[in-house]
């Protein structure tokens, strides 16, 4: 499971460390996509082979499906560390993420996200006074957790 908040800066051949806590889990290949809430999203091929099987069981006959189908796999790349530990991420991913240089590293379960500081710093404020409300939906609605 991959979990915690790191801040790493960029370089200026848009390279990134990943913190040495998620390497291991990331395997030597892994993939970097666009994600939700324009971050990228880091997946291990486990759990992106995952998500590739249940993209391909949803009906192309919907336009959603054909649309997220689309954005989630046009951004996507395999990716390796290099001896440093740095990934390199592809300019169309760093446009979309508005990442510049100051950036934040977060675990969320089976995924990596990277934000840009900015982004993070308000999808947090904007979040955290209403968690407690999310919290409630989530764990009184139908949603099967066995917390």
């Amino acid at each position: 499971m991959f979990m915690g908040e790191y801040h790493h800066s960029l370089d200026e051949k848009g390279r990134i460390i990943i913190p040495s806590k998620f390497r291991e889990e990331l395997g030597e290949s892994f993939v970097l996509t666009r994600g939700l809430e324009n971050c990228l999203f880091v997946y291990p091929l486990v759990e992106w082979n995952k998500i590739v099987e249940r993209l391909k069981k949803l009906p192309f006959t919907k336009k959603d499906a054909r649309n997220f189908t689309r954005f989630f796999l046009s951004g996507a790349t395999i990716v390796e560390l290099d001896k440093q530990g740095r990934i390199n991420i592809t300019s169309p991913l760093l446009n979309y993420a508005s990442l510049e240089k100051e950036c934040v590293i977060v675990g969320v379960n089976d995924r990596i996200e990277i934000w840009s500081k900015d982004k993070w710093e308000n999808f947090f404020d904007e979040n955290s006074e209403n968690l407690s409300d999310i919290a409630e939906n989530l764990f009184t609605s139908n949603i099967d957790l066995d917390l």
